[in-house]
């Protein structure tokens, strides 16, 4: 049937009576394709919305490619949704109400215009608006022209015109972001090329800083990724992506979370693509990356190698300073000591830094490099100084300085008692000199007056008596005071050394003056100053042990081997004067068996050289007898019964069960000790040392 364009119009104009009311009308919003919540499959609702990661996940859960353009994955959808009848080649789809369009089936219209005109007219209009920058204008009348020509084809200048439109001024702030990619797709199903710099300018200007990077709620990744989808899909296109395009998609996604992805497209640009990615895009996506997957940081270093990067030489630029440092954060994270100080090292070799050099200017980087830095390096020198290598803890600690890291005082306090306690007296004097020197400066905190003590110490044991003094008048000059009781402890034991216990007795008189208690290390190294003198003052020792009771210190292991030792001077009165110290000290090992006692320096348990000393203590009363200071049989029976004890001293087991809860109680304070502890520990062993020393010199 045929009918005039006036017998039409009246026609439409009757057929409005049978529109539906507006209220019975769906609204605009429905027409959209969406993922039903509630059940599994796809509702037929309007295809027009969903994004093109949408797209690909609704064609990966039906079972299709995800490969291609928007277009081409909703024909896809639309085919599972109203899928072809075989047998007559037509859609099976959901029927809508009947609309007026349904009236006119049957109707044929003849236009007697000239359809050719009509379409040059509306392609002029496309241009002129195009080259006017009338985006919006253009894109309309671009979607106007295919829509009302559907047989005809778009010359691809139209297409590219409208694009250069879309693209100026950065896709007009991303809102021209989706007519963009809907042209560019629309270029490849027709066959067309998208020129190479307006492709990729589009994809890199659609993205912004805001969520799924977008800029203003426009653009974003998915429409990047839909337009990088488009580019790839033609041959000669995805020939003519940049690096630059992948980098930033790449750097997008990992701000915004995506680190997956992100390292999935950086390794595709540096193995698949071969491209050489700019130092930014590592340094971005490096930073982008959250401390609780610091080991991807590591793989972003691998890529930059890959790519062609030295690590020795990146530190120049800005951007290898932040890749460094974010894998020295990454490095502390994971606690790898050794992957940190390399990245630190290989940042000092690479030249032209300024205005430092650049494993300064990686460790400065951000609050959080430097932490991490500072910790990298507490770390290994404790590590240094816990193995006792006194050299790597010096040398770690001359690195933190040089690297504009703060040492704390305990860091300093660690170096110089590893220095101590290995004897390098001088090197432990210089480090607490130059300590000293920052702290006048107001850089650091006061060495405490322990610190000066363990210098001294080591300079006692080193007698290095220039070293001594100046370490006095440094401490004296520091915290304006003579010392503590570990000071006086160091007098006490140079005393002894020279075999002066009256020197030794008005240091302990003057300690009992200034309210400083004598400890159980300060009677012994009295004790060991009788043992040394000339000749050996036994009595006097002996009475250093009834002073020490009178006072509560109760005499240890060592303390009775040096009044022992005390009294081998080969008298006879001497000899009873050991057997009479035997004696007690069996006593006291009687009374611990009972008590349990377990504290390290009260422990009695006589040892192989306690043993030793009896032995000859009993010799030396063989000599006496043979002298004829004392009967044979006198002495057999009185004299010598206290050191046969203590030399056939058998440990029972109630004495192996002391000795082994000591021990017990020892380790769990070990396991439990931090840095400062253990440092304390060798502070005390140093103190120890000393008085050991000098009780065998007195024995000698």
């Amino acid at each position: 049937m045929r009918l005039s364009v006036a017998a039409l119009i009246l026609f439409l104009a009757n057929a409005g009576a049978f529109a539906p009311p507006p209220s019975a009308r769906r609204p605009l919003s429905s027409s959209r394709f969406v993922l039903s919540e509630d059940v599994d499959v796809l509702t037929l609702d309007a295809i027009g919305g969903m994004s093109f990661r949408e797209l690909q996940h609704a064609c990966r859960e039906n079972g299709l490619s995800p490969e291609g353009t928007t277009g081409a994955l909703r024909a896809r959808i639309r085919q599972v949704i109203c899928p072809v009848d075989p047998f007559t080649g037509e859609e099976d789809c959901p029927v809508p109400e009947e609309t007026p369009d349904e009236l006119m089936k049957g109707i044929e219209f003849v236009d007697e215009s000239d359809q050719d005109f009509d379409f040059k007219e509306l392609l002029s209009e496309v241009m002129e608006k195009s080259s006017v920058g009338h985006w919006k204008a253009a894109t309309r009348k671009l979607k106007k022209l295919k829509r009302r020509f559907p047989t005809h084809k778009v010359p691809e200048v139209a297409y590219v015109s409208t694009l250069q439109a879309c693209s100026a001024d950065r896709l007009h702030g991303a809102r021209a972001s989706e007519p963009a990619r809907k042209i560019m797709e629309e270029l490849i199903d027709e066959g067309y090329e998208i020129p190479a710099d307006l492709g990729n300018y589009c994809i890199q200007n659609c993205l912004g800083f805001g969520q799924n990077g977008t800029h203003d709620g426009c653009g974003g990744i998915d429409t990047a990724l839909a337009m990088l989808a488009a580019m790839e899909s033609s041959p000669r296109s995805a020939s003519l992506l940049t690096v630059d395009t992948y980098g930033k998609l790449a750097v997008a996604m990992a701000k915004n979370g995506e680190i997956d992805d992100s390292m999935t497209l950086l390794r595709s640009m540096v193995v698949d693509k071969s491209f050489t990615p700019t130092l930014e895009i590592f340094a971005e996506v490096a930073h982008a990356i959250p401390l609780s997957e610091a080991e991807k940081v590591l793989n972003v270093l691998a890529y930059a190698k890959a790519a062609g990067y030295k690590l020795d030489n990146i530190a120049s630029t800005k951007d290898g300073q932040t890749i460094l440092a974010s894998g020295v954060i990454a490095a502390e994270k994971l606690d790898n000591l050794a992957l940190g100080l390399r990245l630190l090292a290989a940042a000092s070799k690479a030249s032209g830094c300024a205005p430092d050099r650049g494993d300064v200017l990686v460790a400065s980087h951000s609050s959080a490099a430097q932490r991490a830095a500072t910790i990298l390096h507490k770390r290994a020198l404790n590590g240094a100084v816990n193995e006792g290598q006194w050299k790597l803890a010096v040398r770690l600690l001359d690195t933190m300085m040089q690297r504009s890291l703060t040492p704390s005082p305990w860091v300093w306090r660690n170096v110089v008692t590893c220095c101590a306690k290995a004897e390098k007296s001088r090197k432990a004097t210089s480090l607490l000199l130059d300590w000293v020197k920052l702290a006048e400066s107001g850089k650091m905190e006061k060495p405490s007056v322990s610190v000066f003590n363990t210098v001294i110490n080591a300079c006692e044991i080193c007698d290095e008596q220039e070293l001594t003094l100046g370490v006095l008048e440094a401490m004296k000059k520091t915290h304006n005071t003579e010392g503590n009781l570990i000071t006086f402890n160091i007098a006490l034991k140079r005393l002894a050394k020279l075999g002066n216990p009256i020197g030794c007795e008005g240091i302990i008189i003057g300690m009992l003056q200034n309210g400083v208690e004598p400890s159980v290390v300060s009677y012994t190294t009295t004790i060991a100053a009788c043992a040394a003198s000339e000749p050996k003052n036994p009595a006097l020792a002996y009475e250093w042990l009834k002073r020490m009771r009178s006072r509560r210190v109760m005499p240890n292991v060592i303390t009775y081997n040096t009044a022992l030792a005390s009294c081998l001077d080969g008298k006879m009165e001497s000899t009873a004067l050991g057997s009479k110290i035997a004696t007690e000290m069996m006593e006291d090992v009687s009374r611990q068996v009972v008590e349990g006692t377990v504290k390290e320096d009260e422990l009695i348990l006589p040892d192989e050289y306690s043993k030793g000393l009896a032995r000859k203590l009993m010799k030396q009363l063989r000599e006496n007898w043979r002298n004829g200071d004392i009967d044979m049989q006198v002495a057999k029976a009185t004299v010598r019964v206290p050191l046969l004890k203590l030399v056939d001293f058998q440990k029972s087991e109630a004495v192996q069960a002391l000795k082994k809860r000591a021990e017990e109680v020892q380790a769990v304070k070990q396991k439990a000790e931090d840095e400062a502890d253990a440092t304390i520990q060798n502070e005390v062993e140093l103190e120890y040392s000393a008085t050991e020393i000098a009780r065998r010199a007195a024995e000698v």
